[in-house]
C-alpha cells in the first residue's frame, strides 16, 4: 500500500490541480491539489526508501535449535 498510496495522492492532486474548474468559497482547489501531490511524492519516496532498507538487510538467519539436555534417573527400587 505504500507505493500505491503515494501514487493515488499524486493522481488525485494532479486531477484537482489541472482538471477541476470548481470554485469553493475560502478554498483554493489548485493549492489543495499541489499539497496532495507533494504529500504523495514524499509518501512514495519514503516508501521506496523503506523497501530498499528492508531489502538490503536480507533474510534473517534461521533460528538455532535449542540446546537439548537429557537426564537419566534410575529408580533404585
Amino acid at each position: 500500500m505504500t507505493i500505491g498510496g503515494g501514487l493515488a495522492l499524486i493522481i488525485i492532486g494532479a486531477i484537482l490541480t489541472y482538471a477541476v474548474d470548481y470554485r469553493i468559497s475560502g478554498v483554493d482547489i489548485t493549492v489543495v491539489g499541489v499539497i496532495l501531490m507533494i504529500g504523495g511524492l514524499a509518501w512514495l519516496v519514503l516508501g521506496l526508501i523503506r523497501f530498499a532498507i528492508a531489502r538490503k538487510g536480507g533474510a534473517a538467519p534461521p533460528p538455532e535449535a535449542p540446546a537439548r539436555e537429557e537426564r537419566r534417573y534410575r529408580d533404585p527400587y
